[in-house]
């Protein structure tokens, strides 16, 4: 674990669409009195268009860009717990950003059937784009294996999503406040 041990740094959440990060940050900042960031709603939000349609009109690289550039901004903001894009770890700016030892890195890590399924139980479909060509189960395998070791590279600490909110949450308290003390 590479630690979190400054008072600014923030707590990141990272993993794939729909592993649960947006609910968790909102669990977190109610336990440690930050303030919860969804990433995508707030780029949604300065663009004024959904990622859907940031995406179908300037593509996926100025999409990147822009979640790059927002991250920064939140590096410097803390501290705050902020739920990230799932391809966040797809830059390597990011993922120095995230090892950075002021932040606590959490990845929510799940797998593929419970990613499936959250996504055919979701209100809002269109606002997911597709990230490639092929079908909605393969799309999430194969982008699974290619994000899982970057994943893992930025992480101090790994939990599995399909554990209950409350125990990820705990746990994500417990060393945040673990590595808050170590800093002082």
């Amino acid at each position: 674990m590479s630690g979190f041990r400054n008072k600014k740094g923030n707590i990141y959440l990272i993993g794939p669409r729909a592993s649960g990060k947006t609910t968790l940050a909102e669990d977190i900042a109610g336990r440690t009195g930050l303030k919860a960031v969804d990433a995508d709603k707030a780029l949604q939000e300065e663009q004024g268009q959904s990622i859907q349609e940031i995406v179908s009109g300037q593509g996926w690289e100025y999409f990147r860009d822009l979640e790059s550039k927002f991250l920064q901004r939140t590096a410097g903001s803390g501290p705050m717990v902020v739920a990230t894009g799932g391809g966040v770890v797809l830059g390597s700016a990011n993922r120095e950003l995230l090892k950075d030892f002021r932040h606590l890195t959490v990845y929510l890590q799940a797998e593929a059937d419970l990613i499936c399924s959250r996504l055919a139980e979701d209100p809002k479909p269109g606002q997911r784009p597709a990230l490639s060509d092929l079908d909605f189960r393969e799309e999430i395998r194969a982008t699974l294996e290619k994000r899982q070791k970057l994943y893992m590279e930025c992480a101090d600490i790994v939990l599995a999503a399909d554990q209950p909110l409350e125990l990820l949450a705990e746990e994500v308290y417990r060393v945040y406040v673990d590595k808050k003390q170590e800093g002082q």
